[in-house]
């Protein structure tokens, strides 16, 4: 019988080395290893596919037994408790859904201490040679499921029992039989580091060739060779390999997918130059001055038309002149009003500074408009202006009250320096603009600006 077993063993274990040879020289499947957490990458292209697992805990036979021999207590919460399963296996992954593996066991089983049952102890060494699916991934669920994992095998099994002690149901001490059949089981597991985890498994094993009662007395012909063991073992599983994670905790994505999301972003890219912000008729991407004032004319980049450099747009100058003419012929009213247009202008929020995300330079269009208000300071030498920073809503309330005043700051250094007295320029800290929806990057940069008012 030991050479019956050691045959067993061999052929199981040549099977699992010959599979594991063929598979290595296999193509590369189309994946791409990504990371190990959805919200952490690891540099690589590779996962590890092999592990070695250790386990230990109970096992207890299910049927049969003689009258007189049990396994569990049923006095004792599930029956009671005692170690005396061991274990060692290896598990080689084909794909991040589906592997193989190989489990050796020691089981001691033998009385419950405290129970009824008569004494009896037996020696049961197992080998199975198993399927394994990674439920995690069989079901799409790895990415909400992070450190957890859930494994499913299946397979077949051969063991050796043989009765430690004669009992009072048979003198079979030392008596070997070689058992076969099936086992099924599932494997919860937690991922303590990128190769290492800890898992619990559950396992049933359903013999068909069982000559004895698992107190080790020869079965009875009834039983037709059947026999039931039930094992719960807790256990360590190492990866093996170059790789930085085990394929069981890699984020993998098809190539394919991975191509269409390429496209799908060049797709959104060119949504995007294609924005048109401020409604000029020129995308964004050409748009050199993409804040300009609706219905003013522009050049083909955007820009406002200031052919006379006054820095003021030539439609709105027109439709100024336009109206001072048609209202009132008097040069000295003319004055007058053409100022009141402008600081009209200023203050209802037209002339404007803009800036990008978390900085406090405006952009390089704004130079139009902090011209525009510069202009008009040295024009009027009478009048001050009160410099009003905002931000968008993203980042907390504190934050964003100092940006705005560092960029109100900023714009009243740039008209300083233009040769207007810090006197006429008083500067306020407005914080956050929430009248745009902050879920929108475009309608966010619509409220990252400074605005001016007339004094």
């Amino acid at each position: 019988m030991k050479k019956h077993l050691l045959l067993v063993i061999t052929l199981l274990s040549a099977s699992v080395v010959l599979t594991a040879q063929e598979k290595k020289n296999e193509k590369k499947a189309d994946k791409e290893f990504i990371s190990a957490d959805v919200d952490k990458e690891i540099q690589g292209d590779t996962y590890n596919r092999w592990s070695i697992e250790v386990d230990f805990g109970q096992s207890k036979g299910g049927k049969p037994y003689a009258d007189g021999y049990f396994a569990s207590d049923p006095d004792k919460f599930m029956g009671g408790f005692q170690f005396n399963h061991y274990g060692i296996g290896a598990r080689y992954m084909l794909s991040p859904k589906f592997g193989l593996k190989s489990h050796l066991s020691y089981d001691d089983i033998k009385k419950l201490p405290g129970s009824r049952s008569l004494d009896f102890k037996v020696q049961h060494i197992q080998l199975t040679f198993e399927g394994v699916v990674n439920a995690a991934r069989l079901f799409d669920i790895q990415e909400g499921a992070k450190r957890f994992g859930m494994l499913f095998h299946f397979g077949i099994q051969a063991s050796q029992m043989m009765p430690k002690m004669n009992t009072a149901a048979g003198s079979n001490k030392g008596r070997k039989e070689l058992n076969g059949g099936i086992v099924v089981g599932i494997t919860p597991s937690y991922r303590i580091f990128n190769n290492v985890s800890v898992f619990t498994d559950i396992t049933i094993n359903s013999n068909v060739r069982q000559h004895f009662n698992w107190d080790g007395s020869y079965s009875d012909r009834s039983n037709n060779l059947t026999g039931s063991l039930f094992t719960t073992s807790l256990g360590l599983s190492f990866a093996l390999g170059k790789g930085k994670v085990h394929g069981d905790w890699a984020i993998i994505k098809d190539k394919k997918d991975k191509e269409i999301d390429e496209l799908s972003n060049r797709i959104g890219e060119i949504e995007t130059l294609m924005n048109d912000s401020d409604k000029d008729g020129v995308p964004d991407y050409l748009d050199a001055e993409n804040n300009s004032i609706a219905g003013v004319a522009v050049d083909t980049k955007g820009r406002m038309v200031d052919k006379n450099n006054n820095g003021v747009p030539d439609e709105l100058e027109k439709y100024i002149d336009k109206t001072i003419t048609n209202n009132n012929n008097n040069n000295t009213n003319t004055a007058t009003v053409t100022n009141g247009m402008l600081e009209q202008l200023i203050n209802d929020g037209y002339v404007a500074a803009y800036f990008d995300a978390n900085k406090t330079k405006p952009t390089n269009a704004s130079a139009d408009n902090i011209g525009f208000v510069l202009n008009y300071l040295k024009n009027n030498p009478d009048k001050s202006v009160q410099i009003i920073g905002y931000a968008d809503e993203l980042g907390s309330s504190d934050y964003n009250n100092k940006l705005s005043g560092e960029r109100a700051q900023n714009v009243k250094t740039i008209l300083t320096k233009a040769g207007i007295s810090p006197s006429r320029l008083t500067i306020v800290g407005n914080g956050i603009d929430s009248s745009v929806d902050k879920n929108s990057e475009y309608a966010r940069r619509l409220v990252r600006k400074v605005i001016f008012k007339i004094k």
